[in-house]
Formats: C-alpha cells, structure tokens, sequence
C-alpha cells in the first residue's frame, strides 16, 4: 500500500503546505475567532484534511503531536505544524475558511490536534490512526439534512444521537462515509453549525458527499475540503466552479479500498456541465490509473439509481440508471453507496442494468459477485429529520431505466433485494475483509419493537476472482514481534497459513493450491499438460519476486493416466526463477487411460527478510494443453 515504512519503524514525514495560488492570508490585527472545525479523509491512510472557519483573514495552521506528548494542553516544543490554505467565504456566510493537509502520519498512534496560529489555537482535539494493512470497518450515513423537519434542534439531537449510538458500538471504525444532504438549505450556517455540533467529526474523518440540498451555494466547499478533487467545470452541474454552487469529484484509497466519490448533482448536459458522460469517463480514468493499488473499488454518490421512494421514479434517477450501471460492471466495482431517498434498500446484484444471477433470492444472506456484480445500497436518514414512504412498482420493466416488479417479490422494485422503511434513523456498517464485504444496515433508534443496535439487514458478499487463483500474503514487520499472514480460501483466494521469520534472515509460510480436477473422455487419448506460473507479490507501489514462491506437485486423486510435476523451489534457496515462469503441475502421455485426476501441490514461500511490511497479493495463472 502506501505506507512509509523501514525495518526500524515508522518514517513521520514533517510536510509543510506551500501558500498556493490561493494567497498567503494577511496578518490580522484581531485574534481569530475559529470555529467549524471538522476532520476529513486524506488521500491515504497517513493523512487527513482539517477545515474550519476563521472571523479574520490571518496566518494560519494545524498542529499536531502524538497524544501522550501534550500535558495539560501544552503542545510539545517539537509538534508539527502544517500550513493552511483558504479565502474569504460568501457573504452569508461570513468570515473565511481554511484548510491543512496533515501528512506522515504513524499507525497505531493516537495523536492530538488544534487550529489557529501561535496564542490563539482553538482547543485540542485527538484522532487515533491504526494498522495501515489489513481488514478494517467504515459507517456509512444517509441524509443528515439538518433543518429538514422544520427544527433544527431536534435534527441536531438526531444527528448527534446517531453518530453517539453507532461510533459507541463501533470505537474503531476508521472512515465515517457521507450520503450527501449534510443540511437542508446549502448555505444556511445555522444548520450547519448544527451539522458540525458533535466532537465526534473532529475524532474521525468525514469523507463528505454532494448532495442536492447541498449544491446550492458555497458553503459545502468551504467546510468540507476533499483530496485528490477535481473541479473543473465538467462536474459542477452548471458548468461553472466560480458559480455560488459546488462540485467537484474526488478520490482516494484507504487501506485496500479506492474510494470515488461523485457529483450527482450533474448528470445532463443541458445543465451546463459535463453531465453522466464526464462522471462515467472520471471514474474509468481513476480504476484504469488507481484501481490496481487496491483490493476493492467502493463508489458514492447522493442520487440513488437503485432505490424504493419518492425518488425511485424521478425521471433523472432513471437517466442515472441507464448510465451508470454498464461502466461500473465493466470496471469491477464491487459496491455503490447512495442517499437522497430516505429509505434503506440493498439490490440485488447488478450486471450492466440487469440482475446479475436471476435466481438470487431476495434477502440472500450471502452473495457471490461473478464477472461484473455490482450491489447497491441505499441509506435511510441518519438524523430522522425526514422519511419517504416505500412507493409500488409500475409496468415499466426489469432491467435498465424500468421500475417493475421483483418476479421473486412482487411488492418489490425489480432491483432490490430488500425494501425496508421504519421511519426510524439507521446507519450502514460496512466491514472490509481480504475475500468479503459485510454490509450491515443497523437501527440507530429503536423500532419496529426493536431496540438501538438491532440490525435490518446483512449481506455478505465474495468477490469475484476470475478462472484463475489468487494467492495472498501479509508480511509483517520484522522481529521483535509476532509474524503473521493469512490468505482467504473462499471463492478461489487460497490460505497460505501463517509465517515466521526464519533465522533472522527471511520469512517462510507453506500452503496448497485449491485442488485442479481434470477429467479426458475423448476416444483419442492425446496426451495433455497443466502448467501455472505467478507474477510478482504486489500491494499498491511495493512487491517482491514471484520467483519465491516454490512448488511440489502430487496427485490428490490419481486417473487419467496423471503424472505429477516436478517439484520447484523457491528462488530464495537456489536463486532460481520458482514460480515466476511456467511450470508443470500435471501430465499425461499420448494412450493414457480416460478418466480424472485431482492435482494439488503444497507451495513453499520463502519471502527475503528486507520485505516490507505489507498486504500482498498475486496470481496463479493456469494453463492447459492438449494436441
């Protein structure tokens, strides 16, 4: 992944923000009034974004030490500083906003944080980072939309409610994903001081999303800065960033995860910006350039395609569904987060606008994403400040822009896998795994005679791996401390078990391939060969050599004239080239007997000690000939 790590530890990179085209602030004769303080995702694991809002237009920063290191609310002589960037605020809104990149951040550190300049910080505030590899879980909340009800209050209370409710179940949860609509009025500050109310926005990062009551004005840039963002005119449903709207698509990668994250608001182009067609362009661009850095591609957007209310049947809702879904299957996205309807529903799995396996049950407990499933996930409202009621299905059709009726489930849209509306705040928990998504929709207030914490809905859902077989290790950083990685069986990822480091000189970890069965029936008996090589070990920019990677083939189940490989070693015993070129796992002669036979080999890594720490995968392509 993008850690920067040595054998030692941790690297922390001291990252200075240069004063861009934005303009270094002028001094302010006033000591600053700050507020809005809100934190935010970073372009990886090791950053985050601060924002906030200032009453003066003075130099400003974020700065930062590990938590331990700060007593009494005195910052350590060494704390790190990170210059903020920002410009004056509309003139609703008042003031200026500013905003600092945090960057080199440590794992497993709990750090502490504040904004404003020297005698004049906001208070602190702290953040804990932890393991930059491996599984993690990020909540996922629709609609806040403060304001919505009429009352800002009791949305605040809400909103606070949920977020108190779901982090206290989940203290570890490392991403808090946005369905767009933070408020109801885009440039109303009252909401979205109430929005910003709770610590806990500024003790996890917020990954913030456009929604329609959201793109009407200023403020949502002004609070809410996002990294990697591209703000060109394409993606502002206007055309026009310098317009009093937002905008803007972004990216970045958590652990395994590409997230991508779009602004729905823009869908025609008779709206004056680039419409579908840009957003569909934006995120081939971003897989085709990011997507082998990750294990998981995971997009959101505000305008669910995929839903069961009021929205189901807009008319741009249908455009949506006709444009999008093709391109996300293409590119193997494996999930699609979605708000604006305010109702839960979870799709079935969708391939290029059609149901993927027609025969998926609704409700499945289970799924397994072949070549091109995509779920769907709707999230109902985060603070309650508004509900729609579940709508019918009509006689418009089952696949593409049409909202027919489930063949399985008639009361439901053909879509969806499950419908649900409690008229009670929920949130989404999704938990990130090596070989699965689990994906949990969970009642942040009692309903339907269930109590806060009870879960609507939970789906599991496999990846797809192709034909081939991947294999997957992590190796940790070396002695002192425990070894250990793991691979997943499911679905064709194989387990290697765990490693130990060896001599103080590399890591060794044995498996076996998932079983290859091969049956001959043909009256000619021509002879036949199975062969299979790897590529390197990769996660994201670091890898090592395929050729560690050894083999020694046997017949599981002997017949059909099966004959074993020879056995290989890793390249780190003979310095050979192992399994990085092809080599035999099975064969049979010319006149063999018809039959079948199951090949297996048990696989021998030798991984050299200097390795990286890391989540690294290949694959085990298999190739089969016969005359």
């Amino acid at each position: 992944m993008r850690t920067h790590l040595t054998r030692n530890g941790v690297i922390l990179g001291v990252a200075t923000l240069a004063v861009g085209a934005l303009g270094a602030p002028a001094q302010a004769a006033d000591p600053a009034t700050l507020s809005a303080v809100i934190l935010g995702v970073g372009a990886n694991e090791t950053q985050r974004i601060v924002t906030w809002y200032s009453s003066a237009d003075s130099t400003q920063s974020v700065q930062l030490a590990p938590a331990a290191s700060v007593t009494g609310g005195e910052f350590p002589a060494g704390a790190q500083t990170f210059a903020a960037l920002g410009s004056a605020n509309i003139a609703s809104s008042g003031g200026f906003n500013r905003h600092a990149t945090i960057t080199g951040l440590a794992e497993h550190t709990s750090y502490s944080y504040r904004v404003g300049s020297e005698g004049n910080w906001s208070p602190a505030y702290t953040f804990k980072t932890q393991d930059f590899e491996g599984d993690y879980d990020f909540l996922f909340y629709g609609d806040p939309q403060i304001g919505a009800s009429g009352n800002v209050a009791n949305d605040q209370a809400g909103w606070t409610d949920t977020l108190n409710v779901s982090l206290a179940a989940n203290p570890d949860a490392e991403l808090l994903v946005s369905g767009g609509d933070q408020v109801e009025t885009a440039n109303t500050e009252a909401q979205w001081n109430a929005f910003l109310a709770s610590d806990k926005l500024r003790q996890y990062p917020w990954m913030a999303t456009i929604g329609n009551h959201d793109v009407g004005g200023k403020a949502y840039e002004q609070h809410l800065y996002t990294p990697n963002t591209d703000r060109s005119g394409s993606y502002y449903s206007n055309g026009n960033p310098a317009s009093n709207t937002s905008g803007g698509n972004y990216w970045y990668i958590h652990k395994d995860t590409l997230f991508i994250d779009l602004n729905s608001n823009s869908y025609a182009t008779s709206q004056g910006g680039g419409g579908d067609a840009a957003h569909v362009k934006y995120v081939t661009d971003v897989i085709n350039q990011h997507g082998a850095e990750a294990k998981w591609t995971v997009l959101v957007y505000h305008h669910a395609i995929y839903s069961a209310a009021a929205h189901a049947k807009d008319s741009d809702a249908k455009v949506r569904r006709v444009d999008f879904p093709k391109t996300f299957s293409d590119l193997g996205v494996d999930l699609v987060l979605q708000g604006h309807d305010h109702v839960y529903t979870r799709s079935y799995l969708i391939k290029n606008g059609q149901k993927a396996n027609p025969d998926e049950k609704p409700g499945a407990s289970e799924v397994f994403a072949g070549p091109g499933g995509v779920l769907y996930v709707t999230s109902n409202s985060a603070s309650g400040s508004k509900y729609y009621d579940i709508t019918n299905p009509d006689n418009t059709g089952t696949s593409g822009a049409g909202n027919g009726a489930d063949p399985l489930n008639p009361d439901n849209y053909w879509y969806n896998s499950v419908q649900n509306q409690e008229r009670a705040r929920s949130y989404v928990k999704v938990q990130v795994r090596n070989d699965k998504l689990v994906v949990q929709n969970i009642r942040s207030a009692a309903a339907a005679g269930q109590p806060v914490g009870s879960i609507v809905d939970d789906v599991t859902v496999r990846p797809y791996h192709g034909d081939n077989q991947q294999i997957q290790v992590n190796v940790p950083t070396a002695a002192p401390g425990e070894f250990g990685w793991t691979i997943d069986g499911h679905n064709g990822l194989v387990d290697l078990g765990t490693a130990v480091e060896t001599a103080g000189e590399y890591f060794a970890a044995a498996g076996k391939i998932n079983p290859i069965k091969v049956s001959d029936s043909r009256r000619s008996l021509s002879p036949w060969a199975i062969s299979a090589s790897v590529g390197d070990f990769v996660d994201g920019e670091k890898k090592f050599a395929g050729s560690y990677l050894g083999w020694g083939p046997y017949l599981a189940t002997a017949g059909a004239g099966a004959v074993a490989g020879a056995d290989v070693a890793s390249g780190y015993d003979d310095d050979g080239k192992g399994l990085s070129v092809s080599r035999g796992l099975g064969h049979a002669e010319q006149g063999h007997a018809r039959g079948s036979a199951v090949l297996g080999a048990d696989l021998d890594l030798k991984i050299p000690g200097e390795v990286e720490k890391g989540n690294y995968r290949t694959t085990l392509t298999i190739t089969a000939l016969s005359s």
